[in-house]
């Protein structure tokens, strides 16, 4: 069983709320998400390619990210979630936006590394592949291609 803790629509942790994955949420309430865009020292972006079996199996992801676990921080989730996804340790690890969506709180961090390209590592269960591409070549890429597009603005905003 998942747990997750509870936050108020400012962001505020609830004190002696429990979620658990799976389960409804309360009106008002939303449960944390951390998403990591991985950026290469020398310009390029990581994607992920989500297994077959999964929800928008096939597709790719500018990110790699999941739920905040019941005690962790934003920042110890994104750590978390993308040595687990990619097997990448974050160097230099920054927040760059939140978005709130469907009782959920996206908190979105840049990750710039300089780690071998090849040295990714993929999640069973998760991912099957996964390529670096510049940010024109994720801008240009279509909606059945992303899993969300979400991310492309982030990826716009980031080079600006």
């Amino acid at each position: 069983m998942e747990l997750w803790d509870a936050y108020d629509g400012d962001f505020n942790k609830i004190e002696n709320m429990t979620l658990v994955r799976g389960e409804s949420i309360p009106k008002g309430v939303f449960h944390l998400v951390c998403d990591v865009i991985v950026k290469h020292s020398d310009g390029t972006f990581l994607l992920m390619q989500r297994d077959f079996r999964k929800h928008y199996g096939g597709l790719w992801e500018a990110t790699a990210g999941g739920s905040a676990l019941q005690g962790e921080d934003a920042e110890t989730c994104a750590r978390r979630e993308l040595r687990e996804e990619t097997g990448i340790a974050a160097e230099h690890l920054a927040e760059v936006g939140r978005v709130w969506k469907d009782q959920t709180i996206y908190t979105e961090f840049l990750c710039v590394t300089s780690c071998a390209k090849d040295s990714v590592t993929l999640q069973e269960g998760e991912t099957v592949a996964y390529r670096w591409v510049s940010r024109d070549e994720l801008i240009e890429m279509k909606e059945d291609e992303l899993v969300t597009q979400r991310m492309q603005t982030f990826i716009e905003e980031l080079q600006r």
